[in-house]
Order: C-alpha cells, then sequence, then structure tokens
C-alpha cells in the first residue's frame, strides 16, 4: 500500500488516496493495481472508500483481465461492502465475465471470494 497524506481535511474529516498492488493465488491466480479514495472521520470505525481495481491474470484457467469497482462503509463497525465486475470490463478468455467479490478478513489477512458468471 501506497497511502498519500490527506489532500482535504474539514472539522477532523479527512479526504485521502491510496494505491496497492495485490496478488491472488487460488482459483483466481492474478495480481492486481488498486486506486482508492478514502474519507476517515473522527469517529472510531466509521469511514468510507470507493476504489477501482484492474485484476489481471486466471479464473479457473481461463486468462484476462477485469476490472472491480468497491463501495465501502463503515458505521462504528458495522461494515457494508459492495464490490462488482464492471460490465464488459473483462478482455481475453474473461471477456463477458459478471458478478462480485467479497473480502472476509480474518486474523489480520484478506481472503477473497469470487462469485462470478462468464459468457461468450
Amino acid at each position: 500500500m501506497q497511502a498519500e497524506p490527506p489532500y482535504d481535511v474539514e472539522a477532523s474529516v479527512s479526504l485521502g488516496r491510496a494505491s496497492f498492488d495485490k496478488r491472488f493465488a487460488g482459483p483466481l491466480d492474478a495480481t492486481s493495481k488498486v486506486q482508492m479514495l478514502a474519507a476517515r472521520t473522527p469517529i472510531d470505525n466509521s469511514a468510507g472508500y470507493v476504489a477501482l481495481e484492474r485484476i489481471v491474470g486466471t479464473v479457473e484457467g481461463k486468462r484476462g483481465s477485469f476490472v472491480v469497482l468497491h463501495t465501502g462503509l463503515m458505521t462504528r463497525g458495522e461494515r457494508t461492502l459492495s464490490i462488482v465486475v464492471v460490465p464488459d470490463s473483462g478482455t481475453g478468455e474473461l471477456a463477458g465475465i459478471a458478478g462480485k467479490m467479497d473480502i472476509q478478513i480474518v486474523d489480520g489477512q484478506h481472503h477473497y471470494t469470487l462469485d462470478y458468471t462468464l459468457t461468450s
């Protein structure tokens, strides 16, 4: 993760940017680059973020890339998260991919589930 200093702060609510490089292993064998915008509040565990992520590699052996859109909120510790495949963003053998992802954080590690369909 490469976080930039906040670019805007008003009444202890800050807006910031970060970029990530990720590596996936398993049925999704890929790398990705993420660009994220986030808002942090002075209330513990209340924040929001949006991000775009391009994933390049294989899904169950099919090679290509696709983009997912993240929208996440934490309301005093209660999580709401949506990660969806951007329509028509699939390339190569992943052209026509649609679906969503979920992230579960266990002992500080991120575990991803990709629920997808693939049409020609």
